[in-house]
């Protein structure tokens, strides 16, 4: 292949999960959110929850990105005022799993080959109907995906996934933090930032 053709040919994507805190107020999904639309990503999961640290919360989002695109993405986020840091944590050593509810047609006859078929993948079971039996199981997205397939032919009634969520092995902190990366961070006064327009000039 030449090498303008070579230069020519889309970039593969592939899962990209990034884990950012943030300052925990009011719009400020909002504002990740419309960065994304904005700029084209396609978002594969998203959670956000508090941390341990008063006014600071998590988001994991996974996206299909190649490596420039990722990058972009990353520094795109730290433009937007309630980011405090951003990590890739895509290729580190990492623990990244999913949590998922699984309700699955099981007669009581049929129950016993439901809960032996989930204890395969490392599910267990949190409710039993009449008619059905409830499973759970927190795992990396692929063993998700395999448990669901095993279960489809008993007939799946019902399904959540919370989507993804991240945290270094190992003592190390986060690679684009101090020890307490927030320990001189002050929060942003309600109003200084434009919700609406927080996004525009991102490159």
């Amino acid at each position: 292949m030449s090498p303008l053709l070579a230069a020519a040919a889309p970039r593969p994507r592939t899962p990209r999960t990034l884990v950012a805190h943030v300052e925990d107020r009011p719009g400020v999904l909002a504002r990740v959110v419309t960065l994304f639309r904005r700029r084209g990503y396609n978002i594969v999961s998203l959670t956000v929850a508090r941390t341990h640290l008063a006014g600071i919360s998590r988001l994991t989002v996974v996206v299909d990105a190649d490596d420039d695109t990722a990058r972009r993405l990353e520094a795109n986020l730290y433009k937007l005022i309630d980011v405090v840091a951003v990590d890739d944590v895509t290729a580190s050593p990492a623990v990244i799993h999913e949590l998922a509810l699984v309700k699955v047609r099981a007669s009581p006859r049929e129950r016993t080959d439901v809960i032996e078929l989930g204890k395969v993948f490392g599910a267990r079971v949190v409710d039993v109907g009449h008619q059905t039996l409830t499973v759970e199981l927190t795992a990396t997205r692929d063993a998700v995906d395999r448990l669901i397939a095993a279960l489809e032919p008993h007939g799946i009634v019902d399904l959540v996934r919370t989507g993804a969520v991240a945290m270094a092995r190992g003592d190390a902190p986060p690679a684009s933090a101090d020890p307490n990366p927030y320990a001189h961070h002050q929060p942003h006064p309600d109003g200084v930032d434009d919700p609406d327009g927080a996004a525009d000039d991102l490159d």
